[in-house]
Formats: C-alpha cells, structure tokens, sequence
C-alpha cells in the first residue's frame, strides 16, 4: 500500500499524522504542499475546488481528508 500525507510542517494536524504513520510502523510519504509547488498542484488534482485542503492522506486511490484514527485504520486494515 502506497500512503501518501499531504500537509505542510507547520500544521499541528499534519504533526499527529506523521507520528501516529511512525508509531503504527507505516511507510509513508510527507508531501509538504506548502514547500513543493508540484505537491501543491498534487493535492489541488484531488479535489474539484482545486483548494490546498490539509491534511489529506491517500492510500492507494483512497482519499481521506482528516479522518479519525477509527477511520484512518480501517482504511489501512480494508486496503491491505
């Protein structure tokens, strides 16, 4: 499974996303949107209003705009 998290460094809510992917020992990738024009542009493909909405996780194909640690794993179990 492919996780990506979309979010800049300085967002609290992008903060507990890296650390709850490190302590539940997945992978991911940090694409910070607000440091990397081409992340930005990513992120904006996701969505119809073409909005910077951070954080956004995706695993695989699956979209997930700040879910809650229930939702985020039972993505995670379903997808893997």
């Amino acid at each position: 499974m492919i996780i990506k998290l979309y979010g800049a460094d300085r967002c609290h809510k992008t903060q507990y996303y890296m650390r709850f992917f490190e302590v539940h020992e997945l992978g991911f990738e940090f694409l910070d949107v607000e440091k990397n024009e081409e992340y930005a542009e990513e992120l904006r493909n996701l969505y119809t209003n073409r909005r910077l909405n951070f954080p956004t996780i995706t695993l695989n194909s699956k979209k997930l705009r700040n879910p809650s640690d229930t939702e985020l794993l039972k993505w995670i179990d379903k997808l893997k």
